[in-house]
């Protein structure tokens, strides 16, 4: 089965049932035991044995805790606490407030979101749930959808991590490249120099950044967020109410402090945000190795344990803060462990989506995609594009940019180096922009699961809500790909991108009568 086309069956079968019923975790569940039998040719006991062996791996491997995930699940914990304190206090409803003085309209509102995300580049994850925290309050006093926020969220946190060199993602980016010029022996351009130049080429970055900032100012709302925009402005209802359970979700267990202010949000998100970067700086000095520049830094970065110790910190201020406020209050044990089982849905859908990757990685499904596109006959004008599709279907497939990453980046490099040199940085680029593509549209992709629960969005909504505005994007870049093919110029493919999504947003306003107005 391995390595074979067989190996597409769990991930397909998962898209499918993902699709058909919106519940991800009985979806991923199915995934993960037709996964196990695959691969134990269908031995019922062989295959449970797997599925135990894998999920006890997430927390203990090779006789040792794996205290990378243990960080980042145990960071989401500090970060439902923090919200809960943050809310209990009522520094959320008083920094609503505040918003409103200021921030006049449902756009203003719209725009926090958008513009955090461009701001916090450092990381994807931290980016994911920091803007969440930061602009819950805002988007929710003027009635934002949490799907129209998770959207928000994750098209300006990935896309613009990636094309940052100063970034965790940066920093893996450029070692990659590195040994791939190394080992093509490509000696015009170092691996710094050559990442800047490809910024350019990765057309479905821009496209989606773009589309962001057509959506907020057009009110674009497409299918299914359609739906979502008007129950909210209607109803006041900011998720489906036949959902259940969401991530961030407090379900009104306790009362909101009376006499909140401004600061119990704000100093325990300075705190979050000041101890994470903090530690990731220390961390990534630590581990360098020779001289230390700020690149390296970011490259050798320990982001989970960062953002554990960010959490920490966060969680101590939102604690202090709370219990200075004068009674009556909530207790702390009440705000505790409403924090905690707010982030409960998040954790459970993280777990099954890094089992069921484990499965498909075992499978050998994203080495058998790559094998298929080795093989074929390629006209090199349409090399970039396929590459383009190809990665954004193995991140789909998969649910792992840095997976995807990590395959198709050596194989993109060499075909283009060994077929035409000059089109080895388009075809990198090609790489990243699918691999972000088909990371925005995967339910089993960890930034998308994350991008979620910094807003407080049901996860499969945030999926469905997201998926056309990134094919719009796809289907522009698809286009530039083909004209870089053709004409081997970075900005006139990019240029022509940036024009078909404004023209294609344009039109879908005009014919959007149903638009919510402020």
């Amino acid at each position: 089965m391995e390595g074979t086309i067989y190996s597409l069956i769990p991930a397909v079968l998962m898209l499918i049932l993902v699709l058909l019923t919106r519940k991800v975790i009985l979806s991923l569940g199915i995934g993960i035991i037709v996964g196990a039998f695959l691969l134990t040719q269908m031995d019922i006991g062989g295959g449970i044995s797997l599925i135990w062996s894998i999920f006890a791996n997430i927390f203990v491997s090779e006789g040792a805790l794996n205290m990378g995930n243990i960080y980042l699940l145990s960071f989401l914990f500090l970060l439902g606490i923090t919200t809960a304190f943050m809310t209990a206090s009522g520094g959320s409803r008083a920094f609503g407030r505040w918003a409103v003085e200021r921030i006049r309209t449902r756009k203003g509102a719209t725009l926090v979101p958008a513009l955090l995300g461009i701001i916090i580049f450092i990381d994807d994850y931290f980016n994911a749930l920091a803007v969440g925290q930061v602009a819950r309050p805002v988007t929710d006093r003027y009635k934002v959808s949490r799907a129209k926020l998770a959207y928000y969220i994750d098209s300006t946190s990935a896309p613009i991590t990636v094309i940052s060199p100063i970034s965790s993602w940066g920093a893996y980016i450029i070692g990659t490249i590195g040994s791939i010029l190394a080992a093509n022996e490509i000696t015009q351009y170092q691996a710094f120099e050559a990442f800047v130049l490809m910024i350019p080429a990765n057309l479905y970055v821009f496209a989606a950044l773009l589309l962001v900032f057509l959506t907020i100012y057009l009110r674009m709302d497409i299918g299914p967020m359609k739906v979502h925009e008007k129950r909210a402005i209607e109803t006041g209802e900011l998720n489906n109410p036949e959902k259940g359970d969401v991530p961030g979700d407090l379900n009104d267990e306790f009362k909101e402090h009376n006499h909140g202010k401004i600061s119990h949000l704000i100093w325990p998100i300075v705190a979050l945000v000041v101890g994470t970067v903090l530690t990731m700086v220390i961390t990534g000095i630590r581990n360098t190795e020779g001289s230390v520049d700020l690149l390296s830094i970011f490259a050798n970065t320990n982001v989970n344990i960062s953002l554990f110790i960010g959490g920490v910190v966060s969680v101590v201020i939102a604690l202090v803060l709370y219990i200075s406020q004068p009674n009556p209050k909530s207790g702390v044990s009440l705000v505790f462990g409403q924090g905690m089982k707010a982030m409960l849905p998040a954790i459970y859908i993280l777990v099954f989506a890094w089992m069921i990757g484990d499965i498909i990685g075992q499978l050998q499904t994203g080495e058998y995609l790559a094998q298929q596109f080795t093989q074929a006959d390629i006209n090199l004008a349409y090399l970039p594009l396929i590459i383009f599709l190809l990665s954004g279907f193995m991140a789909l497939s998969t649910g792992t940019s840095w997976g995807t990453f990590g395959i198709m980046l050596p194989i993109a490099g060499e075909i283009a180096a060994v077929s035409d040199p000059t089109l080895i940085l388009p075809a990198l680029s090609a790489v990243l922009a699918g691999s972000v593509f088909g990371d925005h549209c995967s339910p089993i992709s960890d930034t998308t699961i994350l991008s979620s629960t910094g807003a407080g969005s049901n996860h499969i909504d945030h999926v469905l809500t997201q998926l056309p505005y990134a094919l719009i994007a796809a289907g522009a870049a698809s286009i530039g790909y083909v004209i870089l093919g053709l004409t081997g110029g970075v900005w006139l493919p990019l240029l022509l991108t940036l024009i078909i999504v404004g023209v294609v947003a344009i039109i879908i306003h005009k014919f959007n009568h149903s638009q919510p107005t402020e």
